[in-house]
């Protein structure tokens, strides 16, 4: 693991850096849930995503936005923390030049890749309980994008119920995959998630959303 920092538009931002063990097949960057409510890149689904992007072949990228670790910068309610992933991936991308790039996030930081997925259509989408409550009623622009979004069916802050009527009103569709009794958290359901993942890649490389 590698732990360099780079330059982002509100100054440092701290990375953390898995590779796998040949040469990476792509670019994975992972985004943390919100920074006013603990979130960091060592969250334990952030680093579950990055561990197993790293598995599939990725170089694993994950990054403490803005404010949070040694990251400098204040929260910008997703603004700013939009324009740090832009960043990270820009880093990444002059790192591993020509390769793919998959893009994830659990939570707030699924909001942030949801967005930034839109300017940089991705190969891979993966959102774990992904922050629907902020986006305005609006479809998102990710056709042809291989989009995973996994929930728990107990999730009491991204209620299943809200992210499904939020997905009634996209023309975009996700492979969505419930998982039974779990919460936002997932506590004592990572290995699932990760299953969830594998699988999808597995099957083609996951079905493009449409």
């Amino acid at each position: 693991m590698k732990a360099p920092s780079i330059e982002g538009p509100a100054g440092t931002l701290q990375l953390l850096v898995d590779l796998p063990e040949g040469a990476p097949a792509a670019v994975a960057v992972i985004c943390h849930p919100h920074p006013l409510h603990g979130g960091n890149f060592n969250n334990k689904i952030v680093h579950q995503l990055a561990k197993t992007s790293t598995g599939l072949g990725a170089a694993s990228v994950r990054f403490n936005f803005r404010g949070v670790g040694e990251s400098a910068g204040s929260y910008d309610e997703g603004r700013g923390e939009l324009q740090d992933l832009l960043a990270v991936v820009a880093w990444a991308q002059s790192q591993w030049p020509g390769l793919p790039l998959w893009l994830g996030g659990f939570s707030f930081g699924g909001w942030i890749a949801l967005q930034a997925a839109e300017q940089l259509a991705p190969q891979q989408l993966v959102t774990v309980a992904p922050a629907v409550n902020y986006f305005p009623d609006r479809s998102l622009r990710l056709a042809g994008v291989s989009w995973l979004l996994i929930q728990g069916d107990a999730d009491d802050i991204v209620p299943a119920a809200q992210v499904r009527a939020w997905l009634a009103t996209l023309d975009t569709q996700p492979r969505l995959v419930l998982l039974a009794g779990a919460g936002h958290f997932f506590h004592g359901r990572l290995n699932e998630l990760k299953q969830a993942v594998i699988d999808h890649f597995a099957e083609g490389q996951g079905a493009t959303a449409h």
